[in-house]
């Protein structure tokens, strides 16, 4: 057989072991099953109104203010006129009314529960600063009208230097998902690669299959067999959130969201490859499960340093001079580039850029790490430190 059919045949094991493992299964389910429940409280929270105050008595005056101030600040405010007061307090008491508003218009009270509701005070401390406002005004003799007519149009212009993007929030939570879900796979799939490698040692299977196999035949396709599975979870989960969030209305951007799903893919196969061959030279380390977390822990910290690193920076300034340098510098590669490509701040110039360098840093990896693993893969009885496997 040739190399590639070796390395397919390795790698179409692995597939189709882990394809039918419980634990994939399982945890697929409970992501999908964590994404629905995310776009059904999404949904449920966007459908929800705000708050619902009641006006009684005179009060009831107050409703065309309160409405034109609720709309001039954008708030979702129900106004209800309740006839008697007594209803209107059991109302307020069941959880059917937010607040009822009682006594004059000049100097009205409002009956709640336990407290008012912040958007609730600020529109009806407005309106009634509006009032006391107009009453002054006429004591004084000027016309109230023509006052609130200047007060209106006196505003700054805006002179803008760039156009803004009003979907700019609906980009950034598809880069925060985006960067979410590649951090997990290379945590997961990463430590697959290192939890599969000890564990052929520990059976002695790897002895066997060195026997008709090179041990950078072995690497590669455990490697490939295991990204695939990454790839297929990521394909489905990636897949149901876009068409689950299209439904919902939560993503008003399709075509944003395919290419940042297509980016995605893209990402984590140049990222798996990078991160899982240290994974893999890692796990031929040692001989047990109970040294196996001792030699993983610096990449996953590594990992966790990049994600919580970039998503900060990135939610702070994706526009800033570090997040463009470190976009392009592996191994935040992996994890930024495709959240600023979701962002659309990313020029084509320097994407290309961040392929090169990590395509560079791939090719210097793996070369190392398959030295690591060809001589550590059958090292047996206490750990093999990394010094002794480059020295050998």
């Amino acid at each position: 057989m040739n190399t590639a059919s070796v390395v397919w045949l390795i790698a179409a094991r692995e597939l189709r072991t882990r394809l039918k493992a419980k634990s994939f299964v399982i945890g697929t389910l409970a992501l999908l099953a964590a994404i629905t429940g995310y776009l059904a409280l999404s949904a449920w929270l966007a459908s929800s109104s705000g708050p619902v105050i009641g006006l009684s008595g005179s009060a009831a005056q107050l409703r065309p203010a309160i409405e034109a101030v609720a709309e001039s600040l954008d708030e979702d405010l129900e106004v209800r006129i309740v006839d008697d007061a007594n209803d209107g307090r059991r109302e307020v008491r069941d959880g059917d009314l937010d607040a009822l508003i009682v006594g004059s218009a000049s100097a009205p009270t409002a009956v709640v529960d336990e407290d008012l509701d912040d958007t609730a005070r600020g529109i009806l401390t407005a309106v009634l600063q509006q009032r006391a406002l107009q009453t002054e005004l006429q004591r004084a003799g000027a016309d109230p009208d023509a006052v609130v007519r200047a007060v209106a149009a006196a505003e700054i212009r805006i002179d803008a230097l760039s156009e803004s993007d009003p979907l700019e929030g609906e980009r950034l939570v598809l880069a925060g998902v985006a960067m979410t879900l590649l951090y997990i796979a290379l945590i997961t799939y990463g430590s697959g690669v290192a939890q599969g490698v000890v564990e052929e040692k520990t059976s002695r299977v790897v002895e066997l299959l060195l026997a008709t196999v090179r041990p950078w035949h072995l690497l590669l396709g455990k490697i490939l067999g295991i990204g695939l599975v990454g790839l297929v979870q990521l394909v489905i989960l990636g897949g149901v959130g876009l068409i689950g969030a299209s439904v919902a209305g939560q993503l008003t951007l399709p075509a944003a969201g395919v290419g940042t799903f297509v980016s995605l893919l893209g990402w984590y196969l140049l990222g798996f490859f990078l991160f899982a061959s240290l994974f893999a030279a890692a796990g031929a380390l040692v001989s047990r499960f109970e040294d196996m977390q001792s030699v993983i822990s610096p990449l996953i910290m590594l990992l966790a340093i990049v994600f919580v690193v970039g998503l900060n920076l990135l939610i702070r300034d994706p526009r800033s001079e570090i997040v463009e340098v470190l976009s392009m510098i592996p191994p935040f590669t992996t994890i930024l580039m495709p959240a600023r490509g979701a962002l659309g701040v990313a020029p084509v110039w320097q994407t290309v850029v961040a392929i090169v360098l990590t395509l560079i840093a791939l090719a210097v990896t793996v070369r190392l790490a398959g030295a690591v693993y060809e001589r550590g893969v059958l090292h047996t009885g206490s750990r093999l430190s990394l010094r002794a496997a480059l020295r050998r």
